[in-house]
C-alpha cells in the first residue's frame, strides 16, 4: 500500500472511529450539560493545541516536511490553544468567556480548514513520513478537534434552533384553529 493511500485511509478511519466514540459517549453527555459546562469541556480539550508548535521542532518532524504547511499548522494551533485557555481562565466573567469561546472555535475551525487546504496544496500524504512523531496529530487528534468544533457551534446555536421550533409549532397550532 502506498504511503499516500495509507495516510488517507488512516485519516478517514480516524474520523470514523472518533464519530463512533463521540456519538456514543461524548455527544449525549455534552447535550445534557448546561451550555456553559459543555463549552468549558470543549475548551479544555482545545487548550492542548499549543502542542501544534511541535511542527516547528527539527528532529520531531522531518526536514522535508513542507515549511508552509508546518508553520501555518503550528501557529494556528497555538492561537487556538491560547484562546481556549483564556476562555477557561475567564470562566467567571461570562461575557468575556463566551466571546473567547466563539473566538477559539472560529479560529480553530478556520485553522483546520486551511490546514487541509495547505496539506492538499503540498501533497502532504506523499510527505506523511516527514511528520515523524507528529503523524498521530492529523490522524487521531485533528478529527476529534474538528468534530468538537462542529459540536460547539451546534451547542451555541441550539437555543436559537429550539426557539425556531417553538415558533413554528405555535404558528402551526394557530393556523389549525
Amino acid at each position: 500500500m502506498s504511503p499516500q493511500l495509507l495516510f488517507q485511509l488512516h485519516l478517514v478511519l480516524g474520523y470514523v472511529a472518533w464519530l463512533l466514540c463521540f456519538g456514543t459517549y461524548v455527544w449525549p453527555k455534552l447535550r445534557s450539560m448546561a451550555p456553559f459546562d459543555a463549552q468549558r469541556a470543549i475548551a479544555t480539550l482545545h487548550s492542548f493545541r499549543f502542542f501544534g508548535l511541535a511542527f516547528l521542532l527539527p528532529g520531531v518532524v522531518g526536514a522535508q516536511l513542507p515549511a508552509s504547511f508546518a508553520a501555518f499548522a503550528a501557529y494556528g494551533d497555538f492561537a487556538t490553544g491560547l484562546l481556549a485557555m483564556l476562555a477557561l481562565l475567564t470562566a467567571r466573567i461570562r461575557p468575556l468567556f463566551w466571546s473567547l469561546v466563539v473566538a477559539f472555535n472560529v479560529i480553530g475551525m478556520v485553522d483546520l480548514l486551511l490546514d487541509y487546504y495547505h496539506a492538499t496544496a503540498v501533497d502532504l500524504p506523499a510527505h506523511s513520513g516527514e511528520l515523524g512523531a507528529l503523524y498521530a496529530i492529523p490522524i487521531i487528534y485533528v478529527p476529534v478537534l474538528a468534530i468538537t468544533h462542529v459540536a460547539a457551534f451546534y451547542l451555541m446555536l441550539r437555543p436559537r434552533f429550539k426557539r425556531l421550533r417553538v415558533v413554528a409549532a405555535v404558528s402551526q397550532d394557530i393556523s389549525n384553529v
